[in-house]
């Protein structure tokens, strides 16, 4: 029997390929767990459908992070801190107060671990942090810190 992969199944194959078992096989274990369909002409066709959809989505996605990343790479974030007795500062910036601030004030949703740098920001200036919006789309944001008098 012929059916089409709805997720990668070890030993047979990966997801959206079609592949030939045992009949027995297809309907007792594939099937039944929704690993797999029949391959018919309207399966093929409305995995062709979700196939566009999906490829759809994706595009819009891609469309939205190229969009931030504009934004991104104009915008500087100013946070201020204290600071110790020798200068140094007190506490640090973590990756969810930025997450945070970039929603509320700017409206770019961002998941905190999609930052390439996985630093805290603990010392006065100006950094630079990497965040990977999309696959391929790096954006970059500008974050100084002053010291608080």
């Amino acid at each position: 029997m012929e059916v089409i992969l709805l997720q990668d199944v070890k030993g047979i194959g990966k997801k959206g390929e079609t592949k030939k078992v045992a009949d027995g096989y297809a309907q007792n274990y594939l099937i039944p767990r929704k690993l797999a369909l029949r391959k018919t002409l309207e399966t093929v066709k409305e995995l062709n459908r979700q196939n566009e959809l999906e490829a759809k989505k994706q595009e819009a996605l891609k469309e939205e992070a190229l969009k931030n990343k504009e934004k991104l790479d104009n915008l500087v974030l100013e946070y201020k801190a204290k600071a110790h007795a020798d200068g140094t500062m007190a506490g640090s910036i973590s990756t969810k107060e930025l997450e945070k601030d970039l929603l509320e004030k700017y409206q770019i949703r961002i998941d905190k671990r999609k930052f390439i740098d996985k630093f805290l920001l603990n010392a006065f200036g100006y950094t630079n942090l990497k965040i990977e919006l999309y696959k391929g789309v790096i954006g970059t944001v500008r974050v100084h810190i002053t010291e608080e008098k």
